[in-house]
């Protein structure tokens, strides 16, 4: 495990804001040299503290209006039907996470889609012809008032 200092951690807030930020920017806003501050990204790359940078995408650009978190329960709790659920929902694009959780149910899934319809087509489609599916409940978002991923 990497040691993250203050210094580290700042630049870490500021990469997640922003991860196409200038190294001359990133250092202004750092308070170092732009090659201190290289050095410093290159490191946190290096040991896997940062482990890539991505695009953040407009869902309703995207034609995506319906998200839900699901909870996902199943009927046997066994290697082989957790193996087999996981597989499906690897191959479902509509699925953009999925968590293996504790508690009374095994699964959190988060779900895009483009409306009620789709969701309800994946929900019926996909989910409902699980055979180790034994309970979902659908939780519609609303709104997000604080997403760090966006």
């Amino acid at each position: 495990m990497a040691k993250i200092d203050a210094t580290d951690d700042r630049i870490l807030r500021e990469l997640q804001r922003n991860g196409r930020i200038s190294n001359l920017d990133l250092a202004e806003r750092i308070g170092l040299s732009p090659s201190a501050c290289l050095r410093r990204v290159q490191e946190l790359e290096r040991s896997g503290v940062i482990s890539g940078y991505r695009a953040v995408l407009n869902p309703a650009a995207r034609g995506i209006g319906f998200v839900a978190y699901l909870g996902v329960g199943l009927g046997e709790h066994t290697k082989a039907a957790m193996s087999a659920f996981e597989k499906a929902l690897a191959q479902s694009p509509e699925v953009v996470e999925c968590h293996n959780v504790t508690g009374t149910i095994e699964y959190i899934i988060r779900v895009e889609a483009a409306d009620l319809a789709s969701y309800k087509a994946f929900h019926t489609d996909v989910l409902g012809t699980l055979p180790h599916v034994a309970a979902i409940t659908t939780y519609v978002v609303m709104d997000s008032p604080k997403d760090l991923r966006a």
